[in-house]
């Protein structure tokens, strides 16, 4: 799958992050727990540079714990960078944030010396929900659909801390087949840019490799099914999803499926791991 997403307002948002950039101290990069890679922008790393981070594995609700943990000890050997999992919503959980932001930035933080952070993510991976948290107010708007931020604005903490808020941010082609798909499994991807069954049967497949039992209880099978058709054939009659002649709407198992999936309705689900990401890369330099 190659996705080609790109709303007019996230160039204007590019350009305004680079605008920001000499004047800020510290990166908070939000990054989805469940796909920690395939939800980091790399132009957004290319634009920090060697300014410290602290990568924000958000909807850690959602993930497989044990992938979580690996995914931490991951991006903490990495030079200025540190991992924190939490939930966004979740106040105690995100000030955490503002400790390790201090710690990257020792000399900052002071009557005089306001830490200026900048929190940047792609689109739907709750940046606004934890500008929100973090604030203590409502402050970002906040929505189940990509692209709700689209200026940036500056929020202070009133602890030393300036956030700067900008717009969710995708690169122009999503041209790595399984990191696009991933995405599109786990919503970030606007629906008028993906066909559903596709979607559907690459997390499918994804899930009957990896976590077939959840798939089996969740939607009542006496066994794994042998194929993502099956599969997913399997869920349209449990739900319902008939259409003339008996034969199964596709269309509204796999909404069904990819909803329940996206909610965590099937458990903790990790959608990559880092030797996942290991093996990509060395394929892409073959």
């Amino acid at each position: 799958m190659i996705i080609d997403w790109y709303p007019g307002h996230m160039k204007k948002a590019r350009q305004q992050i680079i605008e920001i950039l000499p004047k800020i101290d510290v990166f908070i990069e939000i990054l989805d727990a469940r796909l920690p890679i395939s939800s980091s922008n790399p132009v957004l790393e290319k634009l920090r540079r060697d300014k410290p981070c602290v990568k924000v594995l958000n909807k850690n609700d959602l993930a497989d714990t044990i992938v979580t943990k690996e995914w931490v000890r991951y991006f903490e050997k990495q030079k200025g960078v540190r991992a924190l999992p939490l939930e966004a919503r979740q106040r105690q959980e995100v000030i955490g944030i503002v400790n390790l932001c201090r710690t990257l930035a020792p000399n900052r933080g002071r009557p005089g010396r306001s830490l200026r952070a900048m929190v940047v993510g792609i689109p739907n991976v709750g940046k606004s929900t934890l500008i929100n948290t973090l604030a203590g107010k409502k402050i970002a708007r906040v929505g189940d659909k990509p692209a709700i931020t689209t200026c940036p604005q500056q929020i202070d903490l009133r602890n030393g801390i300036l956030l700067s808020d900008t717009p969710g941010l995708l690169w122009p082609v999503i041209d790595n087949p399984a990191g696009a798909s991933r995405l599109a499994t786990s919503g970030a991807i606007g629906d008028s840019a993906l066909d559903y069954i596709s979607v559907a049967q690459f997390a499918m497949d994804f899930m009957l490799e990896r976590y077939s039992d959840a798939v089996i209880e969740r939607y009542k099978l006496t066994e794994k099914p042998e194929s993502v058709s099956l599969a997913l054939e399997a869920i349209g009659r449990r739900r319902g999803c008939l259409i003339s002649g008996g034969d199964i709407d596709l269309h509204r198992a796999a909404e069904i499926f990819l909803r329940e999936l996206r909610a965590g309705t099937l458990g903790r689900i990790s959608f990559e791991g880092p030797a996942d990401v290991i093996i990509e890369t060395q394929e892409d330099d073959a």
